[in-house]
C-alpha cells in the first residue's frame, strides 16, 4: 500500500496525491510511504523513483545493519531498526532520503510511521517543516519506543531483587535473570547500530538538513547513548542478581550438607555399638546380661545426646 502526501510551494497540505504528481514545480516537498508493498509497488522504488539497485535490494533483504548509504543526485538511504515492544522482535524501516522528498518503506507495518504521520499532518504547513525534518520525526519516534522496553526491564530487575532478599525459589529467580539478559542482549544489538548510525549522522556534511537541525539529531544521540548506559547497567544488575543468587543456593545448600553432616557424625557411634552387638559371635559376655540391652540403649542415648549437646556449644547448628 502506498501513502502519497504533498506540500506545495504555498505550504498547502496535500495527501494521496498521484505519483505523477510528484514531478510538478509547484511541489515543494512530499513524503512516499511503502507500507507492506506488492511486487508492483516495489518496481517503482528503481523503475519510478530511481533508487541505487543495491539500495533496493538492501530494502528486500530484511534486517540489515542499521547504516546510512550515500548515492549520486544527493539521495542518501537509511537502514533502521524498530522494536516491537512486547516480543522484542526488531523490523526493517528504509528510508531514501532525497532533495525533493522523503520515501519510506517497511515490509510489515510500522506503529511509528503511522505515529510520525499523525504528528506531521498538524504542523506539516509550518515553517521549516520539510523532508529532513520528517527524517528526524522517525529516528527520534523510533529511539522514543526503545526507552518502554528498557524501564519495563528495569521493574522486572527491581522485582527480582525484591524477592531474591524473600525465601522465593533461587531456580525459577535465575532462570527469570538468564531470560533478561538474553533479551538485553537482543536490545543490544539494535541500540548499539542506531548509536553508531546516529554518530555517522550529525557527523556528515552530506545529508541535507541535517546541519541546520543538528541539536535535533544530537538529542537523539543523546537518547541513544542513555539507553547504552541503560542497557550496561542493566547487565551488570542481572550479573550481580546472578551472583547473588547463586551465593544463596550455595549457602541453602552448605546448611543442607552441614545438617547432614552432623546428623551422620551423631549416628556413626550409635551404628558402631548396633554393629558390634549386632555380631553372631557365641561368646560374647554382654549378651547374658540380665539389664545388658537397656545398658548399651542408655549408653547410646548419652552419646547421642553428649554429642548433639556439644555440637550446639559450638554452634553448628547456627
Amino acid at each position: 500500500m502506498l501513502r502519497a502526501i504533498a506540500v506545495n510551494d504555498k505550504r498547502q497540505y496535500e495527501e494521496n496525491i498521484s505519483l505523477d504528481r510528484l514531478n510538478d514545480k509547484d511541489i515543494a516537498w512530499y513524503w512516499i510511504d511503502f507500507d507492506s508493498p506488492t511486487e508492483d509497488e516495489i518496481r517503482l522504488l528503481e523503475e519510478f523513483f530511481g533508487f541505487h539497485p543495491l539500495a533496493v535490494e538492501d530494502c528486500l533483504h530484511f534486517l540489515q545493519r542499521p547504516k546510512v548509504d550515500h548515492y549520486d543526485d544527493d539521495v542518501h538511504f537509511f537502514v533502521l531498526h524498530s522494536l516491537n515492544q512486547e516480543t522484542l522482535e526488531v523490523d526493517e524501516v528504509d528510508f531514501f532520503l532525497g532533495p525533493r522528498g522523503i520515501v519510506t518503506f517497511h515490509l510489515a507495518s510500522s506503529q511509528e510511521i503511522e505515529e510520525v504521520g499523525e504528528a506531521l499532518e498538524k504542523i506539516v504547513t509550518r515553517d521549516g517543516i520539510d523532508q529532513a525534518y520528517v527524517a528526524y520525526m522517525l529516528l527520534d519516534k523510533l529511539v522514543d519506543h526503545y526507552f518502554p522496553v528498557l524501564y519495563k526491564i528495569e521493574d522486572q530487575l527491581n522485582d527480582l531483587e525484591a524477592l531474591g532478599e524473600k525465601d522465593a525459589d533461587i531456580q525459577s529467580l535465575t532462570s527469570q535473570v538468564y531470560d533478561i539478559r538474553s533479551d538485553l542482549l537482543r536490545i543490544r544489538r539494535t541500540v548499539f547500530p542506531m548509536r553508531d548510525l546516529l554518530y555517522r549522522i550529525i557527523n556528515s556534511n552530506k545529508i541535507p538538513g541535517v546541519s541546520q537541525r543538528l541539536a535535533y539529531f544530537t538529542d537523539i544521540y543523546d537518547h541513544l547513548l542513555k539507553l547504552t548506559e541503560m542497557i550496561e547497567s542493566n547487565r551488570e544488575m542481572t550479573a550481580d542478581l546472578r551472583d547473588s543468587y547463586n551465593s544463596l543456593r550455595s549457602n541453602r545448600m552448605n546448611a543442607i550438607m552441614k545438617t547432614l553432616t552432623v546428623m551422620t557424625t551423631i549416628f556413626m557411634p550409635l551404628t558402631f555399638i548396633a554393629g558390634v552387638y549386632g555380631m553372631n559371635f557365641i561368646h560374647m559376655p554382654e549378651l547374658q546380661w540380665r539389664w545388658g540391652y537397656f545398658i548399651v540403649l542408655g549408653i547410646m542415648a548419652l552419646l547421642g545426646a553428649g554429642m548433639y549437646g556439644w555440637f550446639k556449644i559450638k554452634g553448628w547448628f547456627d
